[in-house]
């Protein structure tokens, strides 16, 4: 897949992942979905599900580190910032968007454009949560978290 084609199908994923509700209950289900297939694959990942006040579930898998947990509140912070996925600002940047880190705009302290941060998007709310992974490439990041959240059965369309 070329970055163009990646690009146009991230995309149209940011325009189709909303749902119809999340809740509580949805953000332990969703955790739990990414955390143990994660787990069932032998992946040393740190998953998170988060609002822009506190963390709603956070998993640090065997094999993962603290490293993993520091990229995981970079990523988030970034979703939860531009609405977006990670990926899609990554893939954005790639296809000659500005860079993010440049001086004077976002500290790399505090946030992370790595793909691995969905953001959760309710129907007529808006972005509620952001669900996060970390610890395997962007792209493998990314899609598990996309994965789990379509298999919520909670899409509007």
């Amino acid at each position: 897949m070329t970055d163009a084609e990646r690009l146009a199908e991230l995309e149209k994923e940011h325009l189709e992942l909303v749902l119809r509700r999340f809740d509580r209950k949805d953000a332990w289900e969703l955790g739990r979905s990414i955390a143990e297939r994660a787990l069932e694959a032998g992946h040393p990942v740190a998953v998170d599900v988060r609002t822009s006040s506190g963390i709603l579930f956070h998993a640090s898998l065997p094999g993962a580190t603290g490293d993993n947990d520091s990229w995981v509140e970079k990523k988030a912070a970034t979703a939860l910032r531009f609405e977006t996925s990670t990926a899609l600002l990554e893939a954005r940047i790639e296809n000659g968007g500005r860079d993010m880190h440049e001086p004077g705009w976002l500290d790399p302290a505090a946030y992370a454009v790595a793909g691995g941060a969905v953001p959760i998007r309710v129907e007529g709310v808006g972005v509620v949560a952001v669900a996060t992974m970390s610890g395997l490439p962007s792209t493998e990041d990314h899609d598990n978290v996309v994965d789990s959240i379509r298999r919520l059965d909670l899409l509007v369309g």
